[in-house]
């Protein structure tokens, strides 16, 4: 009989409790950027799927990003004036932006099935000049340069937004607090799947795909099947983080979801480590919260200049930092800053214990 796992069940129980804490104790810009790092963590996860666990790269993460938050707000808006709109239910709303996401994606997997490697990523860079073209030039549908505005979400009655006022021990919960439970749940659902699949036989099968191709064959695995699923799979994780990102962002804007959003994504998995949900979410926090803290705390830190000023701006200055972290895990750290805590927690697992312990026990 297998004794319960107590460390885990204490680690969750506490990660849960300081979830639920967080709103009460930080404002709005930290929980605004706590919702922008878990929709950052979804999308992350999806793509550690495809590029970490399967070994199949993807230039083109942001094209989804954008189906997911586009088609959430095409379908949950009302039609006026020169912008058009389902006016559905925005949790039905949210439901077809992600099943957009992963029918773009199967629509693309075919190519996905066949290709590999830097073939694979150059045909999925293709999907980023595609999506910006469309987005700047559909207006009735995207709302051109200027975006859209995005609808709140409403569950049961309950919206995710600043109208209905509600006070929860004293404190006002208006839409960051209400969002970050939201993106909690959102993220907690999709790690746990995900950590299902890679535990399971697909994820046997996609690690094997990745490390010994011909091996895979041999042994009855259909390739190209499992790699066009696997992005249909990142396509729609990448369409709930647009979803996540659009909630949170309150405007869906075409310039956001470009060549620099999906290559911030690559830096969260290889930053955080491949492979693992663990690191795309370690990564996720690194790349999402980095500029984010570089702005607010521009005025006091060197380098990162003002705006008008001559100097880095706080994206810039981020940019450069992630370069330096891609660089140095690259070099020092091949599973990533999660690999290094597995790496440090081995090593102290495996020193020899204190000399007083040592006699004391003997």
């Amino acid at each position: 009989m297998s004794e319960f796992p107590w460390p885990k069940a204490l680690g969750a129980a506490a990660a849960a409790v300081a979830v639920i804490a967080v709103p009460f104790y930080l404002d709005a810009f930290w929980l605004t950027a706590g919702m922008f790092a878990m929709s950052a963590a979804v999308g992350a996860i999806g793509i550690n799927l495809l590029t970490g666990a399967t070994g199949q790269l993807s230039m083109g993460h942001a094209f989804f990003l954008a189906v997911g938050a586009y088609g959430y707000v095409y379908f949950s808006s009302d039609s006026g004036g020169h912008l058009g709109g389902l006016g559905l239910p925005t949790p039905l709303a949210a439901v077809l932006a992600i099943a957009l996401a992963g029918l773009a994606g199967g629509v693309f997997s075919p190519i996905a099935g066949r290709l590999k490697g830097a073939y694979l990523g150059i045909a999925t860079l293709a999907l980023i000049f595609l999506g910006q073209h469309v987005l700047f030039s559909a207006e009735p549908v995207t709302g051109g340069y200027n975006g859209r505005a995005v609808p709140p979400l409403e569950l049961f009655g309950f919206a995710f937004s600043d109208e209905a006022e509600l006070v929860v021990l004293g404190v006002p919960f208006g839409a960051p607090e209400r969002l970050w439970y939201l993106g909690a749940a959102l993220l907690a659902a999709s790690a746990w799947f995900a950590r299902g699949v890679l535990r399971d036989r697909p994820g046997r099968a996609m690690n094997t795909i990745r490390d010994h191709e011909t091996a895979a064959g041999v042994m009855g695995v259909p390739v190209a099947r499992y790699r066009a699923g696997v992005f249909v799979l990142s396509s729609m994780y990448g369409g709930l983080a647009g979803v996540m990102l659009a909630l949170a962002f309150q405007r869906a804007v075409p310039d956001y979801f470009g060549m620099l959003l999906s290559l911030d994504y690559l830096a969260m998995i290889v930053i955080g480590g491949l492979g693992s949900v663990g690191g795309a979410f370690v990564g996720a926090l690194f790349v999402s919260l980095l500029p984010q803290l570089l702005t607010r705390y521009s005025d006091s830190l060197p380098l990162v200049a003002q705006p008008g000023e001559s100097g880095y701006s706080p994206a810039e200055a981020a940019r450069v930092l992630y370069g330096i972290a891609v660089v140095a895990v690259v070099l020092f750290l091949p599973g990533g800053l999660l690999g290094l805590g597995s790496r440090i927690r081995a090593r102290l697992a495996a020193s020899p214990p204190h000399p007083r312990r040592a006699r004391s026990s003997s």
